[in-house]
């Protein structure tokens, strides 16, 4: 399997979730879920202070441990299909997603935030800036409308164009 930031962001998914109900952070609380089937783990607006509510809050932070997890997992996806799909990711999704790290990195300095999701956003963004050979080849291709032995040889030109333009900078 190739290393994309798709795969890379379902793995977070995944291992954040399975950490979440692992003994090692959220179990006791995941135990104490189960035993109500999941259902109405919380009472939600009516447990915020600002209602005279008494928050529980380890089990919203269990829920939401486990729950960020399951959120990257179809973000991975789709970043997967749109990396397939297009070569490139669009800048502002990058950008926003440095963003929404960084909030994270300052919230809760000591975390996975700090160690995985801010190399891999610098990663994503570095990334960002280099030529997409596979874009410049779309564009020719288009340009010049030709059939697939045409596409394979203009391509093999922009990866050959790209590669030494790379080995000079």
């Amino acid at each position: 399997m190739k290393i994309t930031n798709g795969n890379i962001l379902l793995f977070f998914g995944i291992i954040h979730s399975l950490l979440g109900v692992s003994p090692f952070a959220f179990g006791k609380q995941f135990a104490g879920f189960a035993d109500q089937f999941f259902f109405k783990i919380s009472e939600g607006l009516f447990e915020f202070p600002l209602l005279n509510g008494q928050m529980n809050y380890e089990n919203f932070a269990a829920f939401w441990f486990f729950y960020f997890g399951l959120l990257l997992i179809p973000l991975g996806l789709l970043v997967g299909h749109i990396e397939k799909t297009s070569g490139q990711l669009p800048k502002t999704f990058i950008w926003f997603y440095l963003a929404v790290v960084l909030v994270g990195v300052f919230m809760i300095p000591f975390s996975g935030m700090t160690f995985l999701m801010l190399p891999h956003a610098t990663y994503m963004l570095m990334q960002s800036r280099q030529p997409n050979p596979q874009h410049a080849l779309r564009v020719v291709v288009c340009l010049h409308g030709g059939n697939a032995t045409s596409q394979r040889v203009l391509g093999e030109v922009a990866n050959s164009v790209f590669s030494n333009t790379y080995k000079y900078w």
